[in-house]
């Protein structure tokens, strides 16, 4: 058995990981890949180390299967496994290996790919690899496009994955502004925390680009972007339509009869008073010009707030409201 970084290399079936037959068209390949990616995407299962484990598998499988020439290459140890760990065992150099491709002979007559160090992985990736031993000791452990004839491998530089985090906000938040406290997690295991400003007017299915906060780049390569998906929690006292507001006005039945004021809720927290007219009927409606939710790309402009006016009859009359009551159905039955 090979060993690598002190540890025995296992020989990974990189088709049975992809779910496809050795015989596959690389159309076939991509697609299986691209079916599997989007099954186990981290972000699909938010903490299933599990699934985040079977996408690393799934990664490393389709960056040789999607590889023509690396494809070729790993093809040809499949079926020739045996006889390099006898060769090896017996004393033979990887350079003069009589079975075919050399997978550790740069610099060497023949040789095409090398081998690097776990001291070069662990500088290439800071500090560990995304790659299993075996994808390491036969790949050199770096994307596609790494390929050397001679000198040092070369890691490619590569930009780090973009990365979508849903945050749900209050309504009131999404009225005056916030910040959220996010903690990310680094492929090392670390923490790594962002604070965000999140915008007065958001909505749902709103969303804020953080460049720069994604996942790391490989190599050189920039890290992605961070996007937050704006979720806005309902509210029980308030209806969101775009950027106006609705709620309901409690108005008793003598105020909407005989007219006065109403208090009217605003999320800035404060109490408008609203003048009803004589003889509002249950329903009405009013409107409040720019006491709505600020618009997100017009600085200091709002919707508007339209209050619906409930009416409320009196509850636990006394006798003498029944008989005043009855007298005013009598009145307005002499009226008509």
């Amino acid at each position: 058995m090979f060993v690598y970084r002190g540890r025995p290399l296992e020989y990974k079936d990189y088709y049975q990981t992809l779910g496809v037959e050795r015989s596959a068209s690389q159309k076939e390949i991509k697609k299986a890949y691209r079916q599997l990616a989007r099954q186990y995407h981290p972000d699909m299962r938010p903490g299933d180390k599990a699934a985040e484990e079977r996408f690393k598998e799934i990664n490393e499988a389709y960056e040789v299967l999607g590889d023509a020439e690396k494809r070729k290459k790993y093809d040809e140890l499949g079926s020739r496994w045996k006889d390099f760990e006898q060769w090896q065992r017996a004393g033979g150099q990887t350079s003069a290996w009589p079975f075919g491709w050399s997978p550790a002979g740069a610099g060497q007559p023949g040789g095409q790919y090398r081998t690097i160090t776990p001291e070069e992985l662990e500088g290439l990736f800071g500090g560990g690899s995304p790659f299993s031993d075996f994808f390491s000791f036969f790949f050199g452990g770096a994307p596609a496009g790494t390929r050397t004839r001679r000198g040092p491998a070369r890691q490619a530089s590569q930009r780090g994955q973009d990365i979508e985090q849903p945050v749900q906000i209050t309504l009131e938040e999404a009225y005056s502004g916030t910040t959220r406290l996010l903690r990310m997690q680094e492929p090392d295991g670390q923490q790594r925390r962002i604070e965000v400003k999140i915008p007065a007017g958001m909505d749902n299915g709103s969303r804020i680009r953080i460049a720069g906060k994604g996942g790391p780049g490989l190599g050189r390569g920039p890290r992605g972007n961070l996007y937050l998906a704006i979720q806005v929690a309902p509210h029980p006292q308030f209806e969101r339509k775009g950027d106006d507001l609705y709620v309901q006005v409690t108005v008793d039945l003598y105020t909407a009869v005989l007219g006065g004021e109403a208090d009217v809720p605003t999320l800035k927290g404060k109490t408008l008073k609203l003048k009803i007219p004589p003889e509002t009927q249950n329903g009405r409606g009013f409107v409040l010009r720019g006491q709505g939710m600020p618009r997100l790309k017009a600085a200091g402009e709002h919707g508007d707030l339209y209050a619906t006016v409930d009416v409320r009859l009196p509850a636990g009359i006394s006798e003498e409201e029944r008989d005043l009551f009855q007298r005013l159905a009598n009145l307005r039955e002499g009226r008509r």
